[in-house]
């Protein structure tokens, strides 16, 4: 095994939560176009609303295909997948991306400088469905390829994904009050199903017959959300890791201070463990210490709560990866209970519920250190169970599953990739939906002894 702390933490962590501040290939000058690029003009859909847009007919809308071209970011999508993953390929169709009207500037990608950046893909062979995503962490709108758009493409299924309406490490300066930056991540999800819906049909003669709602991490948080407030729009989802938000407190602002006390030396590994964090993920610590714990606090407790520390991160997260993922040492005593109610209101602005008006299947890992199952997932079941929908709900917990699957290259013999999971809960949901076969009850997936765990994945 290598030693984890090898591997250039900070520069690795910046890519596997979409923090880099560097221009990257795709931002900066436009990247060769595969052959075959026109489009003849009745090959050419237009998506309502959008400010700008261009089209492109491509002899293959998977990673394969477009890595290194215009049309993807392989750099947005470190870290996301183990080694080994096998991904489909050889789907021929449309790209459209473009952006809706909006007024931050944060994505660079294409050399627009402008937010609400989406990417619709609508492959020849369509199977008559549907499925929107929005990027994980502070990503953007091609995050996902490799992890969703490429096995969705390869099924038949038209594809939209969003960067959320701003992204990276600053984007908590977007809006003008606490929580708009995240209140519009829902707004740009539900504006693109509805301008992709009206694509689709503008491409095939006729609207989407199934669409369906899914994300990892902040995405699975969309899911949750869509599927909550916009149930007409959707006929199912499937949400990965979601991240909770609820006014009460929990989630992140709830898990997350103790990990910056412990590195300070004010909290012990025992305060981890009651504050949430699993039993035997103690050798996923260090890594997250480094890579995730202090950044995430800092930067979504400025989202929901600017006037704690305004000095930290004050109006940027930092300008170097060092500075980016270092914590602000007030968070060690952020106390989200104690603070005043406009900060419980901007929370509340963007909350869960457990109140879904459609089948959702969700996954987490048990070993997931930066949102732990505890106080993530675990309460947002029992949100779906006190709002009487559990029949619309089925939750499955990875044995050996993190928050990244990239982990388990490092680890092997102790954790498992989600995303073979994922792919089966996929299929479920659509046989539950379209069949109405119902998926299996609530369990654990134990982590496989052999056989090929990065590419398969039984549910029962």
């Amino acid at each position: 095994m290598r030693p984890l702390l090898s591997r250039g933490v900070p520069i690795v962590a910046a890519l596997l939560m979409g923090l880099s501040t560097m221009p990257t290939a795709i931002g900066a000058a436009a990247p060769s176009a595969p052959p075959g690029s026109a489009c003849a003009p009745h090959d050419r859909p237009t998506v309502p609303g959008a400010e700008h847009q261009q089209v492109a007919c491509l002899p293959d809308l998977t990673t394969a295909g477009l890595a290194g071209t215009a049309y993807t970011d392989t750099a947005d999508q470190a870290g996301l997948s183990a080694k080994g993953t096998k991904n489909p390929s050889g789907v021929p169709g449309i790209q459209i991306d473009g952006y809706f009207p909006d007024t931050s500037r944060s994505n660079p990608t294409h050399g627009w400088r402008h937010d609400a950046q989406f990417v619709i893909r609508l492959p020849e062979r369509w199977n008559g469905g549907l499925v929107v995503t929005g990027a994980p962490g502070t990503r953007k709108q091609y995050a996902t390829d490799a992890l969703i758009s490429d096995q969705v493409l390869a099924l038949g299924y038209a594809y939209a994904a969003t960067d959320k309406g701003n992204s990276g490490p600053d984007f908590f300066t977007d809006g003008k009050r606490p929580g708009d930056a995240v209140a519009e991540w829902n707004r740009r999800t539900t504006e693109l199903t509805r301008a992709a819906r009206k694509a689709v049909a503008q491409r095939y003669g006729h609207g989407p017959r199934r669409t369906y709602m899914t994300g990892i991490s902040n995405g699975g948080y969309l899911t949750r959300w869509q599927l909550e407030n916009h149930p007409e729009l959707y006929d199912g989802g499937v949400d990965w890791e979601g991240s909770l938000w609820t006014a009460d407190g929990g989630g992140l602002l709830g898990s997350l201070p103790v990990t910056v006390a412990r590195a300070l030396g004010r909290a012990t590994d025992d305060d981890l463990l009651k504050a949430g964090f699993a039993p035997g993920s103690q050798f996923l610590w260090p890594y997250h210490e480094k890579a995730y714990w202090g950044v995430t606090q800092k930067i979504y407790r400025a989202e929901f709560d600017p006037s704690y520390d305004p000095d930290c991160p004050g109006s940027s997260a930092g300008s170097t990866a060092p500075e980016i993922l270092a914590p602000c040492a007030s968070d060690a005593d952020y106390d989200y209970a104690a603070r005043p109610s406009s900060v419980h209101r901007a929370v509340q602005r963007v909350a869960l519920t457990g109140r879904i008006g459609r089948p959702l299947i969700t996954l987490h890992g048990d070993l997931d250190t930066l949102l732990p199952i505890a106080t993530d997932s675990d309460v947002y079941e029992r949100m779906v169970t006190g709002q009487s929908r559990s029949r619309l709900h089925r939750y499955y917990t990875v044995e050996g599953g993190t928050h990244v699957d990239s982990l388990y290259d490092t680890f092997p013999e102790r954790l498992r990739p989600v995303l073979p999971c994922y792919r089966s809960a996929f299929t479920a949901l659509v046989a539950w939906v379209e069949d109405g076969s119902a998926p299996p009850a609530d369990r654990t997936i134990a982590r496989p002894t052999g056989g090929d765990v990065v590419n398969s994945c039984a549910l029962s």
